[in-house]
């Protein structure tokens, strides 16, 4: 798991540059980033074009629907999110540093992984 916590002045988009240029570097192979409407417009476009050069970014919309509708990609991030705010620790910005917070969103995430490996079906 690759996170990164920055100050609330950052916006998303400048945010998921620094952390694109961060996992790009892990993972070369990624080809498509599939992101919500904060990422739309070219300033991201033309960050993650300079960290990661030809990855496309598909963005995924909220539906219009009057009625609750799944959509493909988007409810997987969705899910996560709502696993990891089941921890209290998670549920509010308690944190007063950054290293703080990202430790305990990576001791979520290996609780959260840890409990499902260890799952048993009957």
């Amino acid at each position: 798991m690759l996170a990164a916590v920055h100050a609330a002045d950052i916006q998303d988009r400048d945010g998921g540059v620094l952390l694109m240029a961060r996992l790009f570097g892990l993972f070369p192979f990624l080809l498509k980033l599939y992101a919500d409407s904060g990422y739309q417009g070219p300033k991201f476009q033309l960050g993650l074009r300079e960290v990661c050069g030809e990855m496309s970014v598909a963005i995924v919309k909220r539906s219009d629907a009057d009625k609750f509708v799944v959509l493909p990609k988007r409810w997987i991030v969705e899910r996560t999110i709502a696993w990891l705010n089941r921890c209290r620790r998670l549920a509010k910005d308690w944190e007063c540093l950054n290293r703080n917070a990202l430790a305990f969103l990576r001791w979520s995430s290996v609780r959260l992984m840890v409990r499902k490996l260890c799952q048993t079906t009957i």
